[in-house]
């Protein structure tokens, strides 16, 4: 699997994760939300994102 459908893969059971937190344990947990959403959206712009260096780093395929 290459970074960009990890990437995809990591953020989608993030947003997923942080909605079930927020609906079954703590409301704050949707921040997490946000802030994947968030991150998501800058990359759009900036062509960076921090998750693509790290699995870069652990080897994850170009």
């Amino acid at each position: 699997m290459n970074v960009g459908r990890t990437l995809r893969l990591i953020a989608g059971f993030f947003v997923m994760l942080s909605v079930a937190l927020g609906y079954w344990v703590d409301p704050r947990f949707y921040a997490f939300t946000a802030f994947v959403g968030l991150n998501l959206f800058q990359s759009a712009f900036s062509n960076w994102c921090p998750m693509m260096a790290i699995l870069r780093k652990l080897g994850v395929e170009g």
